[in-house]
């Protein structure tokens, strides 16, 4: 098989991606190296690799395409194995994924085989599997078209393709500066109706590097052209699947945009501009409105992103303040509705009383289903305090009766539970209304009191751990509602925590950008230096002049001229 490396001003750590493509064995015939006009080495870096391996094949443009498409399409062009794989500079391939590939691509007849993707964060080494309940087991879905669900996985790295069913159908990326060509290749794939079939081994490691000088593509996301760009690829590639007579496919692509792109812009606006969000504004005001797809695939989504849609097309400039941040809470994962909580005519719930968007389909969730928001005040020390208090939705909880909360701190690098309490809920009944405050404004409230929590203790995989705080709210018949707590400000102060073995442990509550609880715990006066060292970066880089905020330009570029490379000498 033909492993094509594309790279541009990364001599840093393309070495390491082409070795990990051959440590794969000798089932890689060739690695094809393509060097995108870099200006930093990247070139002379590839070279000496080259004249060690005679695997190795690498060539460079002359002119930098802007995008990853170009050299990628590059690279098919001159590939000669039966099949291929794509790895950019900064990612790695995990010892044993072409074998893996390989024989379920045999096991199968497979036009295409994908494997779980792991986003591995650098530099404190968590790990999150990308779309795992897709790669739970291995499965072969003869048609692709069939499987809308396939959609959600629109990377493009994590799988093997016969490169005569890619020529066959003509399926290339786009040329040139086209941000997100993923979202495209992946369409005309599943477009044609690809042979597909998943193995749950991890087969590509994506390295996320979200403190490096340049960010990747998707990580920039705090410029209006960024979601553009987004928002551009998107329709491209529901317009490929619609044309190519895959309707409920282009449906399904449209749902998956407004659950998972919609949804992660819609989270960090708070973060984002006065200027940046009232573009942000009327560019998805605009793609959500005049489109009879648009409209349905917004009633389709769950709950969540249905009625951020919603309030995003009732309102004509994004909120302020509050307002923005209750948007933020609906959209994280998973969503919270933040109190208070508003009726329009004839008692229908709605986003609030100044902008009534009717919350459509709250009647038909099931308790585990409802955004529930657990407020948490925090007393930290060496045997720290949470209080909680668990907001009604409209009478939905006080009919299910919150019973019990499992209150469960989990190592954000492993996805391991370090501490689990359970507590009881005491009905707090409902706040008195004050002078001229309506009753609809009033709701049950229950409250709960988790002490003692002994957080210097915990262990972790990481010298500076970040632990996320989790409720999992358990009900009269048994049902569990899981979501995260929401940080009431007062309580987040940092304190120094006397320890018998490590001296001190610094301890950290702090609020996420979507609001919710998380603890740093670092122990030693080696980690209070780190905490230190990460917060003065955080400031300096605060007060670096920010990028200029533009859209990219036409994605469609004539590829750039290519050379082979030199012969060694």
């Amino acid at each position: 098989m033909s492993v094509i490396v594309i790279a541009h001003d990364d001599a840093g750590h393309v070495p390491d991606a082409v070795r990990s493509a051959l440590a794969q064995g000798e089932r890689v015939a060739e690695v094809i190296a393509v060097d995108d006009a870099s200006g930093d080495g990247t070139g002379e870096v590839l070279d000496r690799i080259a004249r060690k391996e005679p695997r190795v094949r690498v060539v460079h443009h002359t002119l930098n395409s802007g995008g990853c498409g170009t050299p990628r399409n590059t690279g098919l062009r001159l590939a000669t194995a039966p099949w291929v794989m794509f790895l950019d500079s900064d990612d790695l391939l995990p010892p044993g994924a072409v074998d893996r590939l390989l024989a379920a691509a045999t096991r199968h007849s497979a036009d295409v085989v994908a494997g779980a993707c792991v986003r591995r964060e650098i530099p404190d080494g968590r790990e999150v599997r990308w779309q795992p309940q897709l790669y739970e087991t291995e499965a072969l879905h003869e048609d692709t078209s069939a499987h809308p669900e396939l959609l959600r996985d629109t990377v493009s790295v994590n799988k093997l393709y016969a490169r005569e069913f890619l020529d066959r159908h003509h399926i290339r990326f786009p040329d040139g500066r086209f941000p997100y060509e993923d979202f495209v290749f992946t369409a005309r794939v599943y477009a044609a109706a690809a042979r597909l079939a998943v193995v749950p081994d991890p087969v590509y490691v994506w390295q996320v590097r979200r403190q490096a000088r340049r960010l990747s593509i998707s990580l920039a996301r705090d410029t209006i052209g960024n979601w553009r760009s987004r928002v551009a690829a998107q329709r491209f590639a529901v317009h490929t699947l619609a044309h190519g007579g895959h309707g409920g496919l282009a449906d399904a692509a449209r749902v998956r945009f407004l659950e998972h792109d919609l949804r992660m812009y819609l989270r960090e606006l708070p973060l984002r501009s006065a200027e940046y969000r009232e573009a942000w504004w009327t560019d998805t005001r605009a793609l959500l409105s005049g489109d009879p797809r648009m409209e349905q695939a917004v009633k389709s989504a769950s709950a969540p992103a249905r009625w951020a849609a919603l309030t995003v097309l009732a309102a004509p400039h994004p909120p302020q303040d509050d307002g923005l941040r209750r948007l933020a809470a609906l959209a994280g994962r998973p969503g919270r509705l933040l109190p208070p909580y508003a009726l329009g005519r004839a008692g229908v719930p709605v986003w609030s009383e100044e902008l009534p968007a009717e919350l459509a389909g709250l009647e038909a969730l099931t308790p585990c289903e409802l955004p529930v928001t657990v407020d948490a005040e925090v007393t930290p020390g060496p045997r720290t305090r949470v209080d909680l208090t668990l907001h009604d939705l409209y009478g939905r909880l006080r009919a299910a009766g919150p019973e019990s909360v499992d209150l469960e701190l989990v190592d954000r690098a492993t996805d391991r539970v370090g501490l689990s309490v359970r507590a009881a809920w005491t009905d707090a009944g409902e706040p008195v209304a004050g002078p001229g405050k309506d009753e609809r404004h009033r709701h049950a409230r229950w409250t709960a009191r988790v002490d003692g929590l002994a957080l210097a203790g915990l262990t972790a995989s990481h010298p500076v751990a970040a632990w996320d705080v989790r409720a999992r709210v358990r009900f009269r018949d048994g049902s569990v509602n899981e979501t995260t707590v929401r940080a009431l400000r007062p309580g987040l102060r940092r304190v120094a925590v006397p320890h018998a073995r490590r001296l001190v442990v610094l301890l950290q509550p702090y609020a996420t950008h979507d609001g919710s609880l998380a603890f740093r715990v670092a122990p030693g006066v080696r980690g209070a230096l780190r905490i230190a060292g990460a917060r003065a970066g955080r400031v300096l880089r605060d007060r670096l002049p920010a990028r200029p905020d533009t859209a990219p330009s036409a994605p469609a570029t004539p590829a750039p001229p290519v050379r082979p490379a030199g012969d060694p000498t």
